[in-house]
């Protein structure tokens, strides 16, 4: 068991102290918040020393990992911080805007013999586990296009932070949910090559009305869409079509296949707890005993084409990607 730390206890933060109590692997002990008051009986109820001192974390032989549920703004200088005093590092998503950011990150964890693994949490959901497993099997044929969705209304409950700074998350709902589709088109197909992307926004807010809209062109020769919204109903549509066939996840347990000849085949998968999953993930990494099933290559390839589709809403023009 991996005693671990985890800093900001917004919304996220909290997911995943709940989600610890699941684990194998991570056991949370500590706590870093900066509104120590609106943390405190959260923190006493669980058994988590809390504090607002950062450093006193990295400090702390006893801790021999972090979970970052921060802003993505503070990402770089407490990841670098954070390899600095030894400690491995798990960090929700987004990592960063930027690729070369999270380049900086993974360099300063490789240096210090660290870890660092990003959250991508949808990757851990069975659904899109038997996704990657047809996709990759060939079962569907020549993979020729991909479309994916996600969309939720927890910005119609925010009316400060963040999550509502065209600087701190920008392309509207794409920082947040539209970044699950980016990295689930890495894991299925791989890199994206070309993003022409539009932004239509109705209304500033708070809370934002506006939709984000993006077309692909994948080096493998596939093309793409993705679509997010901030302001309906959460929703989630991941659909691979090939030349046999097509399947497509609809939520956490649920893929639609269909064939030629056939009537739509929906296959229901044993829900888990995927954060739980995602933590031992972690642990299990951590100790050699796996991968992370989020490598450094996709994180910085969905990030290069979330950079593009940025450039793209600006310019109106399509974006090459930096496929380094």
């Amino acid at each position: 068991m991996i005693n671990c730390a985890v800093i900001g206890l917004g919304r996220w933060g909290r997911a995943l102290v709940e989600a610890a109590k699941s684990s194998a692997g991570m056991k949370i002990t500590r706590a870093v918040e900066a509104d120590l008051d609106a943390a405190r009986k959260f923190c006493d109820e669980r058994g988590i020393a809390l504090t607002g001192d950062f450093n006193a974390i990295l400090g702390d032989p006893a801790i021999g990992a972090i979970l970052l549920a921060t802003p993505h703004s503070l990402h770089r200088s407490q990841v670098i911080a954070a390899a600095r005093a030894g400690k491995q590092v798990f960090c929700e998503k987004p990592l960063a805007l930027r690729r070369s950011d999270a380049s900086d990150m993974f360099d300063a964890c490789r240096r210090a013999n660290v870890l660092l693994t990003v959250g991508h949490n949808r990757r851990f959901w069975p659904s899109m586990r038997a996704l990657r497993e047809i996709t990759t099997s060939g079962e569907l044929g020549t993979i020729l296009h991909i479309e994916g969705h996600n969309s939720n209304e927890n910005s119609n409950a925010i009316f400060n932070g963040w999550r509502l700074s065209e600087e701190e998350s920008p392309g509207g709902g794409l920082t947040g949910a539209g970044l699950h589709v980016l990295d689930a088109f890495t894991s299925l197909v791989g890199p994206a090559r070309q993003v022409y992307a539009y932004l239509s926004s109705r209304e500033k807010g708070p809370p934002p009305l506006d939709t984000a809209t993006l077309a692909l062109r994948f080096e493998s020769g596939v093309s793409g869409t993705l679509a997010t919204i901030r302001a309906t109903p959460f929703y989630w549509r991941v659909h691979v079509f090939g030349t046999k066939g097509s399947a497509e996840v609809l939520d956490e347990v649920t893929m639609v296949v269909r064939r030629s000849g056939a009537a739509p085949r929906q296959i229901k998968y044993a829900a888990v707890d995927t954060l739980a999953a995602e933590l031992d993930a972690f642990a299990d990494a951590i100790e050699n005993r796996r991968s992370f099933p989020v490598p450094e290559a996709d994180v910085l390839v969905t990030l290069s084409a979330f950079e593009a589709a940025l450039k793209s809403m600006q310019t109106g023009q399509p974006v090459i990607c930096d496929v380094r």
